[in-house]
Parts: structure tokens; sequence; C-alpha cells
């Protein structure tokens, strides 16, 4: 990899717990490299895998920090292996991990022995600002999930990019996240009101106030990915007149 190619990694796709279980999307997380600085977002199950796997190959022990959005399996599951990773086995103390407080609360998902092996872990919270080397992100507010839950915003000198993360919609969600680039977590493909995720409609709905240069969908549960993504976006494309992409896993988006 090269140090100064800029780039968002679909490590994986997957959205939920029936689509991370059967792996018919890898649960893998996103990678965003930018300006020599590496960033893991979500490590669910496999994504020690995936980056092995990855063409070119991504090495954790270029990461420099991570980002857990919550502490749900599909967003944290292999947590402690990329942390042991990005560490070289603990044999090189550095890096920073970034997640909600409940995170670390009586069930922490970070395992004692493997957050000794970082410089700092750092607590989410609403509204506030985080860096991390040249990557700067906001966590403009928590989301209406059943754990605590953050999307970010990324400020990338003369590009934005916002990851709306799992949530039921609530119209702030279109206020805050304005950006050029707008990844949107899109588990359902018909409303489930009982269920605090997005469905194909809040989507769209989101994408027609903000109006991004570019609009990505990710994080598929089972109806989204039986109703096959890619023709989902091309029926948006033509509805809205916008550039709507579907993710796919191993996909590199270039910033």
């Amino acid at each position: 990899m090269r140090d100064e190619e800029n780039f968002i990694k679909f490590l994986g796709t997957a959205g939920a717990r029936f689509v991370m279980i059967s792996q018919l999307r890898s649960s893998a997380g996103l990678w965003l490299a930018y300006k020599g600085t590496n960033l893991l977002i979500d490590p669910g199950p496999g994504t020690l895998v995936h980056c092995a796997k990855a063409k070119p190959k991504l090495t954790p022990s270029e990461l420099d920090g991570i980002i857990l959005t919550h502490r749900h399996l599909d967003h944290c599951g292999d947590i402690n292996v990329m942390i042991e990773a990005m560490t070289e086995g603990g044999f090189k103390r550095k890096g920073v991990v970034f997640l909600p407080k409940d995170c670390l609360d009586e069930d922490p998902v970070i395992l004692k022995h493997t957050s000794n092996f970082l410089e700092k872990i750092e607590t989410l919270e609403e509204k506030k600002n985080y860096s991390l080397s040249a990557i700067n992100f906001t966590t403009p507010l928590r989301h209406i999930h059943p754990t605590e839950t953050y999307g970010l915003k990324f400020h990338l000198d003369k590009v934005s990019v916002s990851l709306i993360s799992d949530t039921k919609y609530f119209k702030d969600l279109e206020r805050v996240y304005k950006a050029d680039i707008l990844i949107i977590n899109t588990v359902f493909f018909s409303p489930h009101p009982q269920i605090e995720h997005l469905c194909l409609e809040d989507a769209e709905k989101i994408i027609k106030s903000i109006k991004p240069k570019i609009s990505i969908l990710t994080h598929f549960g089972m109806t989204m990915l039986k109703a096959k993504p890619h023709l989902i976006v091309q029926n948006l494309r033509e509805r809205l007149n916008m550039d709507v992409i579907s993710a796919y896993d191993g996909m590199k988006f270039q910033l």
C-alpha cells in the first residue's frame, strides 16, 4: 500500500446478525487511508482474514487506530485480534481505539491484556471532535439504537465523508450528516418500525435531503440482498438523478 494513497476500502458489507452469521457478505468493516494515516472502522468477524486476502494486501501493523461505532458483534467481533495485529502481537505499543463508553462497562469488548497494548483508549461522545494524525472526525449525535451508537463525519481537507451507522430514522440525521460523500448503513429493503435500523426508504429520504456528490449504500441485511443492491441503486440513480452506488466486499473507493 502506497503511503499517500487515499481511499476507503469496504472489507465487508454485511448488515445485522443473519447476514453476519451466514457470511453471505463479509462483516469485516471499513479501512480508511488518508495521507499516510490508516484507520479501521467497525472490525466485525473476519476482519483479519479479509485484510490478508485484500488485493493489494492490507497490513494491520500499519494501522494507527480503530473506531467502534457501537458494541454489537457485527461491528466489534474482531476488535481484540485487530489490536493484537496492529501492535505486532503486543510487542509494539501503539494505536488509539475510539469507542462508546458502554463498550468499556461491566462487559467490556476489549480484553484486559489487549488493552495494555494500546497507546490510548478514547471514549466517543455526542458532538465531539477527534483526531488521529492526518484524520479529523466528529460524532455529530447519538443514534437511536439498542446500544450506545454514533455515526462519524470525517473532515479530510477539501472533502467531507459521513458514515451513518446503525440507527432508527429520525429527522436530525439529515441535518448533521451533510457531506460530499455519504455512506449509509441500509439494513432493510422495507420499513421495520419496531427494529432500530434504516431501510431503503429512509436512505432515499436522507439522500434527497442532503444531496451529496456521491452516496454509498452498505451494511445490507437479508432483505436488501434478496432485492439485489446493484439493481436497487440503479433504480435510485434514475429516480433521483444522483450518483448512488452499492458497496460490495473488497470495493476500493478512491478519495
